[in-house]
């Protein structure tokens, strides 16, 4: 019996041990490609901060996902929704608006994360934020 609780505590700190370092190598890396976006967030101390995010396109709506368990970004953005989003060389404005219910699941079906991935990560409770564009305030004269 002890020889059991040994190998599964064995088992689990190997385990915990391969998510932390690759939730680590992401956050250094921050692998960016054709399907991320940078979202730049505000925190309380007023420092902005940019993070690579996958975007989620459904409905012809944006979104993007907290898949990890680091997630300051996320936090940042419910405490201050208003974020910038940089793709493709361009920084566009946004309202992020975390959704739930019915719209959630809708997204969340229609982007589903692999088992690799969720294996990888520790199966963090997702969270999704819809980025709503803030409309262009035209030049006064």
């Amino acid at each position: 019996m002890k020889l059991a609780i040994k190998v599964i505590v064995i088992l689990f700190l190997v385990y915990a041990a391969i998510v932390a370092s690759f939730e680590t190598w992401l956050g250094f890396t921050q692998p960016q490609g054709g399907t991320t976006i940078v979202i730049t967030t505000t925190g309380a101390d007023g420092i902005k901060k940019e993070r690579v995010v996958s975007r989620l396109d459904s409905d012809g709506k944006l979104y993007v996902a907290a898949n990890h368990w680091p997630r300051r970004w996320y936090r940042e953005v419910l405490a201050n929704a208003n974020v910038q989003v940089t793709s493709n060389g361009q920084t566009l404005s946004y309202v992020a608006v975390p959704i739930t219910g019915a719209e959630f699941d809708h997204v969340n079906a229609e982007h589903q994360l692999g088992p690799v991935i969720r294996i990888l990560t520790g199966f963090p409770p997702r969270r999704l934020v819809r980025l709503d564009p803030v409309p262009a305030t035209p030049p006064t004269s």
